[in-house]
């Protein structure tokens, strides 16, 4: 599979559900797992959206690795580790995207240009699909 493709099928799975899980550390060590639904690919690389006043963007600030789980029924379940690059270069089209679905979430924003909302995307990423017989197999991203 080539990294195109494999970025693709994670974008599947983390779209194709409501909500997926990300996972960071807070600052005394405690993992802490939320909600997330927003995903898109944008110069080879996965991006996520938030807002600079939620914990999950101070703890990528202070550790930016993190990990993602989905699970899309029938297919198993997807990991994806890697590094938050939280420079946000979010293109127009992205950054419209983004406010749109978190407007749709019930959040509240003045407008795709919100100084608080921010995109991040994944460095360094890693993948599998995992099956319920214990297989993880590796996506090339």
């Amino acid at each position: 599979m080539n990294n195109e493709n494999g970025l693709e099928t994670i974008l599947d799975y983390l779209t194709s559900v409501p909500a997926w899980y990300l996972a960071t550390v807070d600052g005394e060590g405690q993992p802490h797992v939320r909600p997330f639904s927003f995903a898109e690919i944008q110069d080879g690389r996965l991006w996520f959206c938030t807002s600079t006043e939620k914990d999950v963007y101070r703890e990528l600030q202070r550790n930016p690795r993190f990990e993602a789980t989905a699970w899309k029924t029938g297919y198993g379940w997807v990991i994806l580790r890697g590094r938050a690059d939280l420079e946000d270069r979010a293109s127009e089209s992205m950054r419209r995207n983004g406010f749109e679905h978190m407007v749709a979430l019930g959040e509240s924003w003045e407008s795709a240009d919100d100084a608080r909302l921010t995109f991040f995307s994944v460095a360094d990423p890693q993948a599998w699909i995992c099956d319920i017989d214990g297989s993880w197999n590796p996506v090339a991203l």
